[in-house]
């Protein structure tokens, strides 16, 4: 019998060098001893991929909420509260949330009204169609259907799809019903008693004239977040303003003041954090408000965007490193969904 070429063993059967004694073991949760979510999400550390990165993102938001918890002195409690559109008092670590609207569309609504209604986060910035769409869920329902229901069908029959969730035009005629008097009154108080209105407190005044639990924005307004969003008139707001503007003209909306205040949300923070589920305009608000204070001191990128094609979106939180948008210290977590 021929011997196996000493080449082919040597390359197959390279020896190993030992491991470091603190490597982690992969292993993944064995259902053999119940359901306990907790274990679940803290086996994600040790499955490997981007489960992995997901367990790290856990640790990385409850250093957060660890700091967020810690006393601080009556003095830094105050600082800065006039430069809160809303007045909110500090904690020892300023949460910066950022999502994109589809996250509202979906039943991811229900989630993030939570961590506002429990006071869990400080300060928001989403887009346009984040603001519309979580009041327009209290006036109409949106539905489950199909990514690949035919755009020309759907047109005849006033259905608008996001993905495979399909809303009925009648709802933005709701939303502009319920939306178009608030304008009025806005331009009002614009002429009569000198109100400057910018999106943030737009969307205050939103969350207070809903004045429904199930609202992510009437949960920001009763619990004094405030919610930022440079892009207020790129959605079904913008088209209300824009008619607005024919019926009622005057309403003027400010997006420098609130270039302003949302920087002083990071300048006179203690500590930052910063959760931003998805990309574009959203991530880079906060990353760049932060900036203002040379970093947050910890974060977390949840969105599907690659860095190959340059954008910010895709960016990796080293390259936010690099621009003083995250501190150098600091240990962020990218998790690829």
């Amino acid at each position: 019998m021929a011997n196996v070429p000493g080449v082919a063993q040597n390359a197959v059967l390279v020896q190993s060098s030992e491991m470091p004694e603190d490597s982690v073991k992969v292993k993944g949760y064995d259902f053999n001893q119940g359901i306990d979510y907790h274990a679940l999400l803290q086996s994600y550390l040790t499955s490997g991929f981007q489960a992995t990165n997901f367990g790290r993102a856990v640790e990385e938001i409850n250093k957060m909420l660890d700091k967020r918890a810690e006393p601080i002195s009556e003095e830094k409690v105050k600082t800065g509260t006039e430069l809160n559109p809303l007045h909110r008092t500090h904690t020892n670590c300023t949460i910066f949330l950022g999502f994109t609207s589809n996250l509202i569309s979906s039943g991811v609504r229900e989630i993030l009204k939570f961590l506002v209604q429990h006071n869990l986060v400080d300060c928001i910035v989403t887009t346009a169609g984040g603001v519309e769409e979580d009041l327009i869920k209290c006036l109409g329902n949106t539905y489950l259907g199909d990514f690949h229901l035919n755009g020309a069908s759907l047109r005849e029959k006033g259905i608008n799809r996001i993905g495979n969730l399909l809303v009925p035009n009648d709802n933005y005629c709701k939303f502009e019903d319920w939306i178009v008097p608030i304008l009025n009154e806005m331009l009002k108080e614009q002429d009569t008693k000198g109100m400057q209105w910018t999106p943030s407190r737009m969307i205050a005044r939103f969350g207070k004239e809903i004045n429904n639990p199930d609202s992510v924005w009437y949960w920001a307004y009763k619990n004094e977040i405030p919610v930022f969003c440079p892009a207020i008139t790129d959605g079904s707001i913008g088209d209300m303003v824009y008619f607005h503007s024919y019926k009622n003209p005057g309403l003027r909306i400010d997006i420098a003041e609130d270039i302003r205040l949302i920087n002083s949300q990071a300048v006179y923070a203690s500590h930052t954090g910063m959760i931003l589920l998805g990309g574009g305009v959203i991530k880079h608000h906060i990353c760049n408000a932060n900036l203002m204070r040379n970093g947050a001191d910890f974060a977390v990128f949840v969105n599907t965007a690659q860095e190959f094609d340059g954008s910010d979106s895709g960016a990796r939180p080293d390259e936010a490193v690099s621009w003083g948008k995250i501190k150098k210290t600091a240990q962020p977590v990218k998790v690829k969904k």
